[in-house]
């Protein structure tokens, strides 16, 4: 068995990483704005102010998609290009922005997924207490009722809530993303509950207004955990529990984990473990709040790009295995090669929630540059994907039900808060001048899709 005779391949991006015009055409700022022109935040204070000015390049841009043959392009709208302030008035402006990007994919046979939310928060929303305040799932709903209103005409994918264990973990618990606090747990756990129910009325907003039938998911991180010998049950169970459990208060960040926030999401509840782990600081919503938080989506979305290894101790209880990690292949950004984790996250995520699922972001950020003779050459790169793909293939295989498959990234773009030091893009950006440049992964990969896969 391979990939399904529909099966969708994409590449992604988000809205502050690639678009530039930070404060052209009515748009409001957003909590990355600020964040990246406060000093010391940012890998040599660089800024999102420009990216890989998409507002003004799309045309080119669409242009390259339609050149590698992409079936579909995974994009977030900018909230506050919308709506300024967040809440109120719409700006045409933005909305037109999204209307030719919008009818450009379409007249070029890409289809259009969109990511409601991919971290750029209103900045006027966030001196009112963002996800905080108990209003901010009311402001999310707005919000989508413009975008359903507006863009549903054309779009059909939709995603709400792109990786809610970075833009309330790392921005409000760790404090290396923006806004930057360092929250303490109970109210890092209340933002996390009314982002939560925000995605669920999101969803609820989606159906009701809707003009074309709706595919309706999410974006959440896979945080993967894989066996250290797959013919071994144990190990197998292991890595399992460990995939589902929730961390201790001695974990790196405390909501870095799948079920706080796909058990409410899909099963309508928050995992027992979390009440024993955070206790008194657990929120506990209202059933009518669970009901619409598990609003029933299509697919589950998974950003993959690796994994930990563990292994069954003598109890059966899950152990990270030693040594697994020493001189291991890593990428630029020092994440470790494992492309078995798009077999077993994948595998685990559909077993526990047992929807479709959408790879909606994977790929690796290489030392990338074009070299004398005007090449880009990424030979990690292309090694790298085509390790993963063949595990999901092997996945789909295995009867995993895997709907598509979106590359990070379309293009190099601003990496958060390590700048323009990370590229993982198909295509190569030179921030000086903004010439594209496609990377031989590029040609690679339009390969792949036109094969759809079997050349892998």
């Amino acid at each position: 068995m391979s990939f399904r005779k529909d099966f969708t391949w994409g590449a992604a991006t988000a809205s502050y990483q690639v678009e530039g015009a930070w404060n052209e055409d009515g748009k409001g700022l957003s909590v990355w704005d600020a964040f990246c022109h406060t000093p010391g935040k940012v890998w040599e204070s660089q800024t999102g102010d420009r990216a890989c000015d998409h507002y003004h390049l799309w045309r080119d841009d669409v242009a390259l998609m339609k050149g590698m043959g992409l079936k579909a392009y995974r994009f977030s709208l900018s909230w506050p290009r919308i709506m300024p302030a967040g809440e109120g008035a719409v700006n045409p402006a933005g909305l037109a922005f999204y209307d030719r990007l919008i009818d450009a994919l379409l007249e070029a046979g890409i289809e259009p997924w969109v990511t409601l939310f991919h971290w750029d928060y209103p900045l006027e929303l966030a001196y009112r207490g963002g996800w905080l305040n108990p209003r901010s799932p009311q402001w999310f709903a707005d919000y989508a009722r413009v975008v359903a209103d507006h863009f549903s005409d054309r779009v059909s994918n939709w995603m709400t809530l792109n990786e809610p264990q970075c833009f309330i973990g790392l921005a409000l618990e760790v404090g290396s993303h923006a806004p930057g606090y360092k929250l303490p747990i109970c109210e890092v756990l209340r933002a996390g509950y009314h982002a939560l129910l925000a995605h669920g009325r999101a969803v609820e907003i989606l159906r009701e207004r809707a003009k074309k039938p709706p595919k309706i998911g999410w974006a959440p991180v896979g945080a993967v955990n894989m066996p250290r010998d797959e013919k071994n049950p144990a190990d197998v169970e292991a890595a399992r529990q460990e995939m589902f459990s929730v961390p201790p208060a001695t974990n790196w960040c405390r909501v870095w984990n799948n079920t706080l926030w796909g058990d409410p999401v899909v099963l309508g509840r928050y995992p027992e473990e979390a009440y024993s782990v955070f206790g008194k600081d657990m929120p506990r919503p209202p059933e009518a709040e669970m009901k619409i938080i598990a609003a029933p989506i299509d697919f589950y979305g998974a950003n993959i790009y690796n994994g930990i290894v563990f292994h069954a101790g003598p109890d059966g209880k899950p152990v990270k295995s030693p040594g697994e990690e020493d001189g291991f292949p890593h990428s630029l950004f020092l994440w470790k090669r494992k492309e078995k984790s798009l077999y077993w996250g994948p595998r685990y995520l559909h077993e526990r929630y047992k929807l479709p699922i959408v790879i909606t972001e994977n790929g690796i950020s290489c030392h990338d540059w074009v070299d004398l003779d005007g090449h880009a050459d990424d030979p990690q790169r292309i090694d790298f994907t085509r390790r993963y793909l063949r595990e999901l293939r092997r996945a789909v295989t295995d009867g995993v039900d895997v709907r598509g498959y979106f590359h990070w990234s379309l293009m190099d773009n601003f990496e958060w808060a390590e700048g323009y030091k990370q590229r993982f893009g198909l295509i190569h950006v030179d921030y000086g001048t903004l010439k594209r440049t496609p990377k031989k992964s590029y040609s690679w990969y339009r390969d792949v899709i036109a094969t759809n896969g079997k050349s892998l």
